[in-house]
């Protein structure tokens, strides 16, 4: 047995030998294999755009001098549409597509809280301002309180002043954009009392939700210079907007002319002034 023990020990050790090769390979296969890779953290995704970022911003309308001015005819124009009679207390006025559409959607909401808009003025172009002014300039037609504003006032400056107090300067209104109005009444105190003070005080409430705005308010510190108060006159302000930051910008005093008392613009500062003394809401 002794002898047999003696030869099988050889055996035994090799055995022996392998067996802690082979575990030590196994240790060092662990060791050295890899840690799986840890999954990188995802990142926050990024903040939704904006309504005004997602949605595309349509380009800010192109408007000529001439059209700044009044001097076109509306009929014509292709941007222009009639008013139909039943907003209107006659027939032949116009106005932008954009401002009629939302005139009548802001008409619809009014009506349905009993609160009656009837449009008296609308576009008037560069000759018809010219017909008013000179017919207030030479008396033809009275200004407020029944004045006759040839006879009254000789200096042309003071007299331009006084028409100025209600009306402009033929290439210098508002109405020549299509995009004001004048509604129910020219009389600030029919909006003062009774059922005019329900449609003013609505539309202070509302107008804003269709666009519009009121350009004369008193004036005051907020508003020093321009026209007297107009309770009376809306403005649709995303086209009025662009106009207005125009005139402030492209329109002299030295381009107002062709009509009777125009020399007086100059010494008055009707671009200052008037065409941008609106409140300030309606910048």
């Amino acid at each position: 047995m002794k002898y047999i023990f003696l030869l099988l020990l050889p055996f035994f050790q090799a055995c022996t030998e392998t067996g802690s090769a082979q575990s030590e390979e196994k240790s060092m296969a662990k060791a050295e294999s890899p840690e799986p890779a840890k999954p990188k953290p995802e990142l926050p995704a990024a903040a939704p755009e904006t309504v005004e970022e997602a949605m595309p911003q349509p380009p800010e309308p192109e408007f000529s001098l001439e059209y700044l001015m009044g001097k076109f005819d509306p009929a014509e124009h292709p941007d222009f549409v009639k008013v139909d009679k039943q907003y209107a207390d006659e027939e032949g006025y116009f106005l932008r597509k954009e401002t009629y559409e939302s005139f009548r959607k802001m008409w619809e909401a009014a009506k349905a809280d009993g609160i009656a808009l009837t449009i008296v003025s609308a576009t008037r172009n560069f000759y018809r301002q010219k017909q008013i002014w000179e017919a207030k300039w030479t008396g033809a037609r009275k200004i407020e309180n029944g004045t006759n504003a040839a006879l009254k006032y000789k200096d042309p400056k003071t007299r331009a002043l006084k028409i100025l107090e209600y009306s402009s300067m033929p290439g210098t209104s508002r109405h020549h954009w299509g995009t004001d109005i004048d509604l129910n009444d020219l009389d600030n105190f029919t909006f003062e009392q009774g059922p005019g003070k329900k449609v003013y005080d609505w539309l202070q409430k509302h107008a804003a939700e269709y666009g519009f705005c009121q350009p004369y308010t008193a004036k005051g510190k907020d508003r020093p210079n321009g026209y007297n108060e107009e309770k009376w006159h809306w403005s649709y302000i995303p086209l009025a907007r662009h106009l207005t930051d125009m005139a402030a910008g492209r329109l002299q005093d030295d381009m107002i002319g062709g009509f009777q008392g125009a020399a007086a613009a100059k010494g008055i500062g009707i671009v200052e002034k008037y065409v941008l003394g609106i409140n300030k809401e309606c910048l």
